[in-house]
């Protein structure tokens, strides 16, 4: 599979923060480390972006947000949990289809090495 530019900056960004502080934080943590990399490395993202559900015409703010989005166009989910379960790239998969966006990462700090922890989904 090959990674665009984006994806290959971003997974750059995250392993520099999972070499620094290593697995077993929250993911809040790994959340405000990945902003500051991210804007280290000119990159441009929101974080805890709102996503409403569109529902038989109407929006409807069920309290969703995107970890993270960069340049408008790869959303990030983060984790840390002990393993990434079929769940969690299902939810990817539907924020993504929400959003419009069609490539997301989902990466996990919670390993030894970050590279088994990163899953790219490309719609």
């Amino acid at each position: 599979m090959q990674f665009d530019e984006l994806s290959h900056r971003v997974i750059g960004c995250a392993i520099e923060v999972h070499r620094t502080l290593g697995p077993g934080l929250l993911e809040s943590a790994y959340e405000r480390c990945l902003a500051h990399e991210l804007e280290l490395n000119s990159i441009a993202f929101r974080i805890q972006c709102p996503l409403p559900i569109e529902y038989k015409g109407i929006q409807l703010d069920c309290g969703y947000r995107l970890d993270m989005v960069a340049e408008d166009r790869l959303i990030i989910e983060l984790k840390s949990v002990d393993d990434i379960k079929g769940i969690h790239e299902a939810q990817l998969l539907t924020y993504m289809k929400l959003a419009g966006i069609k490539t997301g990462l989902l990466i996990n700090f919670n390993v030894v090495r970050l590279k088994n922890g990163i899953r790219r989904v490309v719609l």
